[in-house]
């Protein structure tokens, strides 16, 4: 069972859309890979949340009630501001829409074609890949150092809520699914292939965004990417044993206690808020 009880917020980001395509200290490459994972988000999030909902009324633990509905409203703020960050791509004049298309058709086919407990084990393995991502980007400060403040805060957000619910949809599974053999191997396999689809159609996306940027084969832009990922501050590279971690038989997502991260939240909000003032007083 969780050991946080996720809380709703709902904070606006007033991302300046002039800085969409560079806002990160390390160049356009950077900036441009995270927003090819953003891309995936609005429609990633209406997946979860439907998958996680189905066995909403399964669920006979009002704590995990109280979680899944507070995990609900998370993810849809997150896919609204999400949404909004992919609008301003979009307007920069790359082609966001199609890829997001791309993603809604592959995600309803899905669930036109799995049982409700299969969509839930893809929810669940989706989870711990963002939940693990999210941790490495957390205890990696320099990961957005030096990054245009508003982007920054909404990466942060992400990367705490996502740590604050990641065991969920992992509960909801474990009840309604279960904990035995099938259940274990299920979790196992749908890893694997999350993880190989999403990157796979991350790359596609990602060269699509760099060619419209002209900055495909700038080797300074892949060498900042490749540092950043995997050596400096590394963040692939520290999420690797987590990933590894899901396999263990047993595992749950808090057996890796990293609640400390969420000490940041209160001076978070503060900081989102104070976006909002300084928007007004201007």
């Amino acid at each position: 069972m969780s050991i946080v009880n996720p809380i709703q917020r709902n904070l606006k980001f007033l991302l300046p859309v002039d800085r969409v395509t560079d806002w990160h200290a390390d160049g356009v490459h950077v900036s441009q890979f995270l927003n090819t994972l953003s891309l995936f988000f609005p429609q990633g999030e209406r997946f979860f949340i439907d998958s996680v909902r189905h066995y909403r009324d399964q669920i006979d633990e009002p704590e995990l009630q109280a979680s899944v509905k507070a995990f609900i409203a998370q993810e849809a703020m997150h896919g609204r501001e999400h949404q909004i960050y992919n609008d301003a791509m979009e307007a920069a004049g790359f082609p966001i829409k199609s890829m997001e298309d791309r993603v809604t058709r592959r995600l309803k086919r899905l669930q036109k074609v799995s049982s409700p407990a299969y969509c839930l084990a893809v929810t669940v393995a989706l989870e711990h890949l963002t939940a693990i991502m999210a941790d490495a980007l957390l205890k990696s400060p320099a990961a957005l150092e030096g990054a245009e403040p508003r982007f920054k805060a909404l990466w942060e957000w992400h990367a705490l809520e996502e740590t604050e619910h990641k065991a969920v949809a992992f509960d909801v599974y474990q009840q309604v699914v279960g904990t035995g053999t099938r259940a274990y191997l299920l979790r196992c396999a749908t890893l694997f292939m999350a993880t190989t689809i999403f990157f796979s159609l991350c790359t596609i996306f990602y060269l699509r965004i760099l060619r419209r940027s002209r900055a495909l084969i700038n080797l300074r832009g892949w060498w900042s990417l490749t540092r950043h990922l995997w050596l400096r501050p590394g963040v692939f590279r520290k999420a690797l044993p987590s990933w590894f971690a899901w396999f263990k038989p047993g595992f749950h997502p808090w057996q890796h206690d990293n609640r400390h991260h969420l000490e940041q939240l209160d001076e978070l909000v503060e900081r989102v808020e104070s976006f909002g003032h300084e928007q007004q007083a201007a």
